[in-house]
C-alpha cells in the first residue's frame, strides 16, 4: 500500500514540475502573475454564485455571462501582450527602442487583478460579510 502511495506521490509531483517548468519557459518567472490572477476569476466567480443564491437571484444565464465575460478578459490581457509585442518588434526592425512598450500588456494585467479584486469584495459586501 505504502509503494502504490509513493507511485501517485511521484506521479502527481512529476506532473506539477512539469507543468511549472513549461509555464516557466513560456511566461518566465512572471506566471505566477497569470495564475494569481486565474484563482482571483475562480474566487470572484465562486463568490459571484454565492451572492446570488443568497440573494434569490441565481440563473444559468448570469453564470454564462460571468463565463464569458472573464474569457473575455483573458483575451484582451492576450491581446494587449500581443500588440506590445508587436509593436517592439516593429521598433527593432526600425532600430528604435520600443521595450517600454510591453509596460501596456503589465498595466492591462494589473487592472485586470484590481478589477477582480473589488468584485470579490463587492460580493462578499453584498453576501452580508462585514469588509473593512
Amino acid at each position: 500500500m505504502g509503494e502504490e502511495i509513493s507511485k501517485i506521490f511521484n506521479k502527481i509531483t512529476a506532473s506539477i514540475s512539469f507543468v511549472c517548468a513549461t509555464l516557466t519557459s513560456t511566461f518566465g518567472i512572471e506566471w505566477v502573475l497569470f495564475l494569481g490572477y486565474l484563482i482571483l476569476n475562480i474566487i470572484d466567480y465562486i463568490t459571484g454564485t454565492i451572492k446570488a443564491r443568497t440573494n434569490k437571484s441565481e440563473s444559468s444565464s448570469k453564470g454564462l455571462n460571468g463565463i464569458i465575460k472573464k474569457v473575455c478578459y483573458w483575451i484582451l490581457i492576450g491581446v494587449s501582450f500581443l500588440v506590445s509585442f508587436l509593436l517592439v518588434q516593429l521598433g527593432n526592425k526600425i532600430n528604435i527602442n520600443l521595450e517600454f512598450i510591453m509596460l501596456f500588456g503589465w498595466f492591462t494585467l494589473a487592472c485586470l487583478i484590481v478589477n477582480e479584486t473589488r468584485s470579490i469584495i463587492e460580493n462578499f459586501v453584498e453576501i452580508g460579510i462585514n469588509v473593512p
